[in-house]
């Protein structure tokens, strides 16, 4: 079985990154935090079955700029799987995290959509079914 054990990325800054995992992900840990030998600071932060690699950009290095939302070529969204959706939302808000997209109610599943301070999106998913046929509905 195949699954996604990590995804890379860099973002602007590294502290804004792992606060906002903390509230979408709360059985995340930052599992190492070091700088490279070619100053940028990088971690791990996840569980003990998948995490995110994160990094701040070298220092000699321009950010490029951020793509338009699901225009050109890069990633659109990360999709979470998540317990106790409503109570994030709320942390978020309180946070002032904005939503991307209007929330989505749908037989077997529920799902909100969050930028978060670099601009990534995030899907946040509960579901309330393990039947494959109601979770992923495609109409």
């Amino acid at each position: 079985m195949t699954r996604i054990e990590h995804a890379n990325l860099t973002v602007p800054d590294l502290g804004a990154a792992i606060e906002f995992l903390a509230i979408i992900a709360p059985d995340f840990a930052v599992r190492h935090e070091a700088v490279s030998s070619q100053g940028y600071r990088w971690c791990h932060v996840g569980n003990a079955q998948c995490y995110f690699a994160l990094q701040e950009p070298h220092p000699t290095d321009h950010a490029a700029p951020a793509l338009g939302r699901y225009a050109g070529i890069g990633v659109n969204h990360f999709g979470l799987e998540v317990t106790a959706l409503e109570a994030k939302m709320q942390q978020l808000e309180t946070a002032g995290y904005a939503t991307s997209y209007p929330l989505q109610r749908e037989p077997g599943r529920v799902r909100a959509y969050y930028y978060d301070r670099a601009g990534f999106e995030w899907e946040l998913i509960e579901y309330s079914t393990d039947d494959p046929t109601t979770r992923y509905r495609y109409d």
